[in-house]
Order: structure tokens, then sequence, then C-alpha cells
């Protein structure tokens, strides 16, 4: 990598690494260690083609899509991890977005890896079933019925979210 080629990727990685620790820490189920090493995994190989990529964002979605599945299906299903309680329905104060996130990522910890990612695409990337199914390399209907299956899991594990996404329509 010549001077400028690092200098981009630089830029690149100095302004897009916040988004692409967001997203890790949702693949990864909150795991901030596992999200570090995902993203950071990402941008290794990102940095060894980065001369031959047109689009370094989209490319290092994808890279850390499939190195996710790549993992989960290394270490098979993943045990539940029991993270203290799931705390009471939030009020409407101050705190009730933190609360609601602590325990929206309480909730992702429960699914698959599988699952939570179907999720990501969907729901936070905002893709069709379509592009999520070419992504993970699957089919339109595995999309669809583990998107339900997943939602209907969060329900069950996190009742709370539902209640609230009840009262905000």
């Amino acid at each position: 990598m010549d001077a400028e080629d690092e200098r981009g990727f630089r830029e690149f990685v100095s302004a897009r690494s916040p988004a692409l620790m967001r997203l890790g820490f949702l693949l990864t189920g909150g795991d901030q260690h596992a999200a570090e090493d995902l993203v950071q995994a990402a941008l290794a190989k990102l940095a060894s083609r980065w001369r031959r990529v047109d689009a370094p964002e989209a490319y290092t979605k994808q890279i850390m899509y499939r190195q996710q599945i790549s993992w989960w299906r290394a270490t098979g299903r993943r045990v539940e991890v029991v993270r203290g309680a799931v705390p009471d329905l939030p009020g409407r104060d101050r705190t009730h977005q933190s609360e609601l996130r602590v325990v929206l990522r309480a909730a992702l910890a429960k699914l698959t890896a599988r699952q939570r990612t179907v999720l990501v695409l969907r729901y936070f990337e905002d893709l069709p079933d379509h592009e999520v199914a070419r992504r993970l390399g699957c089919s339109v209907g595995t999309v669809r019925s583990t998107a339900h299956r997943s939602l209907a899991r969060l329900r069950e594990v996190a009742p709370e979210l539902a209640e609230e996404l009840e009262a905000a329509k």
C-alpha cells in the first residue's frame, strides 16, 4: 500500500469506525470484545484489498456479516449468556431510552447469531429480504422465516419491548 492508499484507508477507518462498531455490537449480541474483533478482522481484510475495492463500507459490512456467520458455524450454536435481571418496564423519565437499550441488548444476546444477523440486516440496515438472502447465501423464505421466529423470540424474552411498541402506536 503506497502513502496515498494508506491515507485513504486511515481516513475511511477514522470516519466509519463508530458505525462499524455499532454494527459489530449488534451482530455479536452486545459483546464489546467480540464486536471489536469482528471490526478488526474486517478492516484487516479490507486493508489487504484496499486498492481494488470500489465501495469500502459495503465491502467491510459484507465481510463482517460473513465473518460473524463463520464464527457462529465454527463454534456451533451459542450458549445463552445470562446478564443480570431484565429491568422492570421502564418509566417515561430521562432514563427511558437507556433502559430500553439495555433490555434490547439483553434480548438480542439470547438470539442465535443467525437470528441477530437477519434482524440487523432487515431492520438496522433496512435491507429488503432478497438482499439479506443474497448476502447470507440463503433463500428469501429462510430470511422471512428466520425473521419471524427471531421477532417471536424477542417478544418472548422481552415482553416489555412489545408493550413499548404497542404504546408507541
